[in-house]
């Protein structure tokens, strides 16, 4: 079992387990996981290497790169404002943002852009 550094509400201790597990079988090098439940850490660990080598553990404070958060993010933002009714997915974009609708863009809906197949690069 890898060691696992950090503290833990033993209700989370699955998700402990599961980072180890990850750890053990290789999935992943080195790694942390932090949960707040109501503003409060109730999973605050880490485990594992900074490096294929296993030249130096994977710390506490070790920085990572962190990718494409902002897609998870603004996806769950717009769910809600969906759910609250007030984003329509099948609208067009041009709805909520008139500017949008220039340069042929008039049919893009609010789908697309969520889905990236509104055909546009960046």
């Amino acid at each position: 079992m890898a060691d696992i550094g950090g503290t833990w509400d033993p209700r989370f201790a699955p998700v402990v387990e599961v980072l180890s597990s990850s750890l053990d079988t290789g999935a992943d090098v080195g790694a942390s996981v932090v949960v707040l439940l109501d503003g409060e850490p109730v999973v605050d660990v880490w485990g594992g290497f900074v490096d294929q080598a296993h030249s130096a553990p994977w710390r506490e404070d070790t920085l990572t790169n962190v990718w494409s958060t902002t897609k998870t993010m603004t996806f769950l933002c717009a769910l809600m404002l969906a759910d609250r009714g007030e984003l329509d997915f099948y609208a067009p974009v041009a709805e909520y943002w008139p500017e949008f609708s220039a340069a042929g863009k008039e049919g893009v809906m609010v789908r697309h852009v969520m889905g990236h197949t509104a055909g546009l690069s960046g």
